[in-house]
């Protein structure tokens, strides 16, 4: 079983790429992300078509997410990351395909930082953190998924120098992911590629995806057990080099998990 995230960086902008790959790739369960779409802008017949249930959480021009899945039956659990009842921003959808609860997210970027959204960022990491042990709790086959906006370690990123002060990179939030990893989940990526360099986001501006100037921040969490179903992990980061192409690539792993 296939299973991909895909930060679309505008689900409209972005649909005739993500198109191709739906028909190239074929993943059996897609988490978007980025949508930057209202409920009555999304291109729900478009997805249809090419062979996708889907449920969506969107919202006017920033943030929203999605729930694909090819052939397959979509129970959705719940579509707001719990702790904040007057947190109005869709980033986080939750539901059940073929036995497996999927997780969907977009985390918040928090920069500038220090700040009021680095601010927003971490009460957002101490949420997930708290939903994050339920799941582990529940025992249920998990995969927590999407743009993190997080870079974990100084090898996901090109010249973490850089970095230092940026909020994606700040000691704070890679405390949070290593708490994750320690608390049980598994980052599917560097299970099977610990030391490669890998990246996910690639920047519009200087080369960057021509100089593979990137970073690793859409990531594949696995509860315990899941892991051991893992087969393969990557990124198609060819598609960062298409026409009018997000400035993330899909990140997948394939499960040994029958249809």
């Amino acid at each position: 079983m296939k299973i991909a995230t895909y930060n679309v960086n505008g689900i409209n902008a972005r649909l005739p790429v993500l198109l191709k790959w739906l028909k190239e790739e074929a993943p059996d369960v897609v988490c978007l992300q980025e949508l930057k779409a209202p409920m009555e802008k999304i291109p729900e017949k478009a997805i249809t078509e090419a062979g996708y249930n889907a449920i969506w959480h969107g919202q006017k021009r920033w943030n929203g997410v999605a729930i694909l899945a090819k052939d397959l039956h979509i129970e959705e659990l719940r579509r707001v990351l719990p702790g904040d009842p007057e947190d109005e921003q869709s980033r986080y959808i939750e539901a059940r395909v073929n036995g497996l609860h999927i997780c969907c997210l977009y985390l918040p970027n928090g920069n500038p930082a220090p700040g009021p959204k680095f601010d927003y960022k971490m009460l957002w990491l101490e949420r997930l953190k708290k939903r994050a042990a339920e799941l582990l709790e529940s025992k249920d086959p998990v995969v927590l998924t999407g743009d993190f906006n997080i870079i974990p370690t100084e090898n996901d990123v090109f010249k973490p120098e850089r970095w230092v002060d940026d909020a994606l990179f700040r000691p704070e939030v890679r405390a949070v992911y290593s708490e994750l990893l320690k608390s049980g989940w598994t980052d599917a990526i560097r299970k099977l590629h610990p030391m490669e360099t890998i990246y996910t986001f690639w920047d519009y501006f200087r080369n960057a995806f021509v100089r593979n100037a990137g970073l690793r921040i859409d990531h594949f969490l696995l509860s315990p057990g899941l892991d051991k179903l893992l087969k393969k992990a990557g990124v198609s980061a060819d598609v960062r080099g298409w026409e009018k192409t997000s400035d993330h690539a899909p990140v997948w792993i394939e499960l040994d998990h029958k249809k």
